[in-house]
C-alpha cells in the first residue's frame, strides 16, 4: 500500500493556553513515535496547503465563516466558549488542517496514493455548519467529502467517526443526504450533548457505556457498522479517526487499545478494498495523552501501510 502522510508546520502555531489539551505537543509526539518505529519513512510524506475559501462554503455558513475571521485576535486569546479559544493563527492552522483533508482527496482520486493520514490540529468533527465548538473550528473531514463530491464526482461517502466524543459537527452538515453515511462510536452519555440520541436514515450511532472494552467495540462496529457499510457501498472512505478513546486517555472513560486502533483501521480499509479502489482518508481528531496518542497512530499507520501489528523493538505500546 502507498500511505501518504500530511501535515503542515503552522498546524503547532495554533494553541488554547498552557494548559489545554489540546496541545501543540500532539504532533509532536505522534512524529516522534512513528519515526522511532520506522514507519513515517515508509510513507509519502507531503505538506498541506491551505483550504480555498469555496472548499470551505460548501459546509459552513457563510456566517459562521465571517464570524471566526471577525474574533480572530490580533494578540493573546479570545475565547469562543469554555474550552474553544483562538490565538492569532487558529485560522490559519485550521486552514492548512482542512487543506490537508482536501489534498488528501486529491492524492486517493489521482491514485498517487492508496490512503493518507493527515495528522493536522486543531481537530473538526464538533464544527457544525454555523457553529465551533469542541476544540474545532472548520469541519476537516466534511471539508473532504464535499471536495471529493465536487471535484471527483463521489455518489457515496462514508465517515467512520472513532472517537471518545460524537461527531456532532458532520451529523449537523449531512443529516439527511443519503449519499453519505455516517457510522459514529462514542461513550454515551458524554459531550456534546446534542444529536446522542436523534436519527436520521444515513447516521448509524454507535454509543458507548462507559468502561468499554476492545470486545463490546468491535462487537458493536460488528453489528451494526459493518452490515451498514456493505449494503452503502462507498465509492470512498473517510475517517475520523480520535485516539482519547484509549484506556489511558484522560478525556473519557473508554478502554479501547492500541490493537483496537489497528483492528477498526483494517475493516474499514477492507471496505474500501472492496467499493473503493483502496480510497481512504483519515484526519486526526482526538487523543489527549501523548503516549497513547502516538501509539495508537503508530497502530493505525501500522494498518494503513498494510504491516501487522506488533509492538515496536525497545518500545511500549
Amino acid at each position: 500500500m502507498i500511505t501518504a502522510y500530511l501535515t503542515h508546520p503552522d498546524c503547532v502555531l495554533h494553541h488554547m493556553g498552557p494548559d489545554h489539551p489540546e496541545s501543540p505537543a500532539r504532533l509532536e509526539a505522534i512524529r516522534a513515535r512513528l519515526s522511532l518505529d520506522g514507519l513515517l519513512q515508509q510513507t509519502m510524506q507531503g505538506e498541506a496547503r491551505e483550504v480555498e475559501p469555496a472548499a470551505l462554503a460548501r459546509v459552513h455558513a457563510k456566517r459562521h465563516l465571517e464570524a471566526l475571521e471577525r474574533c480572530l485576535p490580533e494578540q493573546g486569546l479570545t475565547s469562543l466558549d469554555s474550552d474553544t479559544l483562538m490565538n492569532p493563527d487558529t485560522l490559519r492552522a485550521a486552514r492548512v488542517a482542512a487543506g490537508a483533508v482536501v489534498k488528501g482527496i486529491d492524492q486517493v482520486f489521482k491514485r498517487q496514493a492508496d490512503n493518507v493520514f493527515c495528522a493536522v490540529r486543531p481537530p473538526g468533527h464538533h464544527a457544525e455548519t454555523a457553529d465551533a465548538m469542541g476544540f474545532c473550528f472548520y469541519n476537516n473531514v466534511a471539508v473532504g467529502a464535499a471536495h471529493a463530491r465536487e471535484h471527483y464526482g463521489a455518489k457515496r461517502v462514508a465517515i467512520l467517526d472513532f472517537d471518545v466524543h460524537q461527531c456532532n459537527g458532520t451529523i449537523d452538515i449531512f443529516k439527511n443526504d443519503p449519499d453519505v453515511l455516517i457510522c459514529t462510536s462514542y461513550q454515551f452519555p458524554f459531550y456534546p450533548w446534542r444529536y446522542l440520541k436523534s436519527e436520521w436514515p444515513n447516521v448509524v450511532n454507535t454509543p458507548l457505556e462507559a468502561g468499554t472494552k476492545s470486545a463490546g467495540f468491535r462487537s458493536a462496529v460488528e453489528q451494526q457498522w459493518l452490515p451498514a457499510l456493505h449494503d452503502f457501498k462507498p465509492d470512498l472512505v473517510l475517517l475520523s479517526t480520535g485516539f482519547d478513546a484509549h484506556r489511558d486517555d484522560p478525556m473519557g472513560e473508554l478502554e479501547l487499545e492500541d490493537e483496537d486502533y489497528y483492528w477498526i483501521t483494517c475493516q474499514a480499509m477492507e471496505i474500501a478494498k472492496l467499493y473503493a479502489e483502496n480510497r481512504l482518508v483519515s484526519v486526526l481528531e482526538g487523543g489527549y495523552n501523548p503516549k497513547s496518542l502516538a501509539s495508537g497512530c503508530s497502530a493505525h499507520l501500522k494498518a494503513l501501510l498494510g504491516l501487522p501489528f506488533e509492538a515496536a523493538p525497545g518500545a511500549s505500546a
